[in-house]
């Protein structure tokens, strides 16, 4: 079985209701696919063993190695997601080992065997949300919502930080497409919440893939808008960003901090959010702190040159206080983990 630190890597990359019985005779559709690549070939016995190992999904008896087999192939078989989701009783079948995890968190009992073989299986849902011909359908069934129980869970065994870091990839596969439905869809959820709890505390793989999700959601219009309309939420995140680059400054981490930067610079591009950047930007990004870690990668010397250039232009309104502040409410709920 593939070792956790390998499978954590893997996942940095980003490349890659209750379940019912399934089928014991599952038939698997063929599903045409647009991919192609130096990988997109497999010999005619290779791709009747991935045929195979998805009909294996089917059965308890075979299914945990048939998820082992699949979760490595996934980077060489384009259409695996189509093969996956088209192919009766499989996304049942997966969802079935999210379920069965649920009972290990709480309280805390998951062990290195049970968190290698959900995450098997997570990775080839990161499969699905990772393919044009299937994120939709992916979305509009919500299965990501199956995944926050495990970005709730808090503790600092291994078999847990695994088991959020490959949750993570999931969300982190679905932002990367840079799709407006796809931002629109998890700002209905608890994402921003989990991630900045992540942000916080989490293990450095996990903070950065939780960091490059808020990224994403700042970089689209739609998310940007949203964190920037109250009070509340912003202040939230700053404050979030604001310990996290107190954090960097004990241990540098170039990977993350690259990402905290960017999170910045997004929001220097909303007037009100620059408003308040102004009066709250760590001094660590105005001083000499973080000039070493920062030698080798002219990208974020860049993007922290122009959010300095940002904040010293004029212009602007601050943000509208919640309920008991400055400015008038804006009748939405302070961003707050939910059921925490």
């Amino acid at each position: 079985m593939e070792s956790l630190t390998s499978q954590m890597q893997s996942n940095l990359n980003f490349t890659s209701t209750s379940s019912a019985a399934v089928s014991s005779q599952q038939q698997f559709v063929p599903v045409p696919s647009n991919s192609a690549g130096p990988q997109s070939t497999l010999t005619a016995v290779d791709r009747d063993k991935v045929y195979q190992w998805i009909a294996e999904l089917a059965s308890p008896e075979t299914r945990e190695e048939a998820l082992l087999e699949l979760s490595k192939k996934r980077e060489v078989v384009p259409d695996l997601a189509p093969m996956l989701w088209h192919t009766f009783g499989t996304i049942a079948a997966l969802l079935q080992e999210i379920l069965n995890i649920y009972q290990y968190i709480n309280p805390p009992t998951l062990n290195a065997a049970q968190s290698n073989r959900v995450c098997n299986a997570l990775a080839l849902l990161q499969c699905v949300a990772s393919h044009n011909e299937t994120r939709t359908a992916f979305l509009t069934a919500h299965i990501p919502l199956f995944l926050y129980p495990f970005l709730h869970t808090v503790s600092k065994n291994r078999p847990f930080e695994y088991l959020r870091l490959t949750s993570l990839g999931v969300i982190g596969a679905l932002v990367k497409t840079d799709e407006t439905d796809v931002i629109t869809f998890l700002l209905t959820t608890e994402i921003i919440p989990l991630c900045l709890r992540i942000m916080e505390s989490g293990s450095e793989l996990s903070k950065t893939v939780a960091t490059f999700i808020l990224q994403k959601i700042l970089l689209d219009d739609t998310g940007l808008n949203y964190i920037c309309q109250t009070y509340e939420r912003f202040s939230h995140v700053a404050m979030i960003l604001g310990k996290m680059l107190i954090h960097l400054s004990k241990e540098p981490s170039t990977r993350l901090l690259k990402h905290v930067i960017r999170c910045y610079l997004r929001l220097s591009d909303n007037n009100r959010a620059r408003e308040a950047l102004r009066q709250c930007l760590p001094e660590q990004l105005k001083d000499a702190t973080f000039t070493n870690c920062l030698k080798d990668d002219q990208n974020t010397k860049r993007w922290l040159n122009q959010l300095i250039k940002n904040l010293q232009e004029t212009g602007g309104n601050a943000l509208q206080s919640g309920p008991g502040g400055a400015g008038p409410s804006l009748n939405m709920p302070p961003m707050t983990t939910m059921g925490v």
